[in-house]
């Protein structure tokens, strides 16, 4: 097989895996959004009451995304060893560790709903509103982390299609249903949370159905197993650790632009909406990454995993590079729709220009981190991110005295990132990640 050969085989894969891996990453923001823009026509207090339970909720949830990254490595894995059966049995022992898990972020949510809306700073009037919406939507919470872990399942399959068609369901279904029941039913806010619920619950059911259907077909069983879900959740808790260090960054990066002032922080968050949107773009080249080396490493075929790497490297780079000479041309015609504060523009042009100038940082790391935890790499990935935290909250936390102001911040923010990729980068020169088998010793 030829060099030109080979590259465009792994183009084909990791376009047939990313693209549709985009569609649902964007797909799933859209629920809170849609939320949001009903909620809004209610009123201030109600509005700011959902953004509240909004905040709080993608927070409790958030932190279990490793239920879809753990999940993607083993099962693909166990494909890459050609054992189909096993690796949809362990996709259903992360499944069933998704709904233990839930049954105490359910508890607790309906037990502390007031407290964390008065934690989060929820004013007098908008307050009641959060807690309706909180106690409603921790309903769906058992469904929102089992939608997790099944979507690690199929992606580990090789399967990003089928997360695609789901999540776009999906909130057709909730805009469909917070129209009705917020305005139709006159529900207001509770509408708006059961509406969610419901769609939420739908997408479990579908993707319960897809793992079902496979399992049987397979023969695989669908009761729980104490060693399997004791496997996913030793393989998901350093990646738990290496999303709270990174919330922790994203924290600290929030209080520190908050601290600056109005304009600062108004410009800082819509710098993070940009981030975060280039973020899904560049996210779904690094899930492409989980399901190729997870499949490469399970198949014994070590240097097919370094040629992925090789080539996913160069996607992340170069769509890195593109997306930022995009943030800052498109400028005008994006930042007015944000804000037409003249203010709050001057600083977030400032604050664009080095967002921009970070991106092909951005997308080596982004794809360094799929490739890590698709070799089930998660400890060397909990401690680089906990070491990344340590450089980055005093640079961070120093900002206000140096009196470099937002760019100050986000010069920060860009220290993070290259810290980050140097990390990655050592890990994946070195060979200790390629740990090849059907399961990681």
């Amino acid at each position: 097989m030829t060099l030109t050969t080979d590259r465009r085989r792994h183009d084909r894969e990791i376009l047939a895996l990313a693209v549709p891996a985009f569609g649902a990453l964007v797909a799933e923001p859209l629920f809170l959004m849609a939320d949001s823009a009903i909620v809004g026509h209610l009123g201030t207090a109600q509005l700011a009451g959902v953004g509240v339970a909004s905040a709080a909720l993608t927070t409790a949830t958030g932190v279990f995304v490793f239920l879809a990254y753990a999940t993607t490595a083993a099962v693909a894995r166990r494909i890459g060893a050609g054992d189909r059966r096993a690796a949809i049995q362990q996709g259903i022992d992360g499944i069933w560790l998704a709904l233990a898990l839930s049954a105490g972020v359910v508890a607790l949510t309906l037990l502390f709903a007031p407290g964390v809306a008065e934690v989060l700073g929820a004013s007098p009037t908008a307050a009641p509103y959060a807690v309706t919406y909180l106690r409603i939507s921790a309903l769906g919470i058992p469904a929102i982390l089992m939608v997790m872990a099944a979507t690690g399942v199929l992606r580990g399959l090789q399967d990003t299609r089928t997360p695609l068609y789901v999540a776009v369901a999906g909130f057709a279904a909730n805009l469909g249903l917070n129209a009705g029941l917020v305005y139709g039913a006159g529900l207001g806010v509770a509408g708006s949370a059961w509406g969610t619920v419901i769609a939420q619950t739908g997408m479990a059911a579908a993707y319960l159905f897809v793992v079902v259907r496979g399992a049987r077909r397979e023969h695989a069983s669908l009761r729980p197993d104490a060693a399997g879900i004791r496997a996913s959740a030793k393989a998901g808790g350093p990646l738990m650790v290496r999303t709270l260090s990174l919330r922790a960054i994203l924290m600290i990066a929030t209080a520190v632009a908050a601290g600056l002032g109005d304009d600062e922080i108004a410009a800082h968050q819509i710098a993070m909406t940009v981030f975060l949107f280039i973020a899904f773009a560049l996210d779904a080249i690094a899930i492409a990454g989980q399901a190729i080396i997870g499949r490469c490493l399970g198949a014994e075929d070590a240097p097919g995993a370094r040629a992925a790497t090789r080539r996913m490297i160069e996607w992340g780079i170069g769509a890195g590079a593109v997306l930022g000479v995009l943030v800052v041309v498109a400028r005008p015609l994006y930042v007015p729709l944000f804000t037409p504060d003249p203010a709050v523009q001057h600083q977030l042009n400032t604050v664009l220009l080095l967002l921009a100038l970070c991106q092909p940082v951005s997308g080596l790391v982004y794809v360094l981190d799929g490739v890590l935890m698709g070799a089930g790499d998660g400890p060397f990935l909990a401690w680089a991110m906990l070491a990344t935290l340590v450089v980055f909250a005093p640079a961070a936390l120093l900002v206000p005295a140096s009196g470099t102001g937002l760019a100050g911040l986000w010069w920060a923010l860009n220290l993070f990132m290259l810290v980050r990729g140097g990390f990655l980068g050592w890990r994946a020169r070195g060979g200790k990640w390629l740990v090849t088998g059907a399961v990681r010793g």
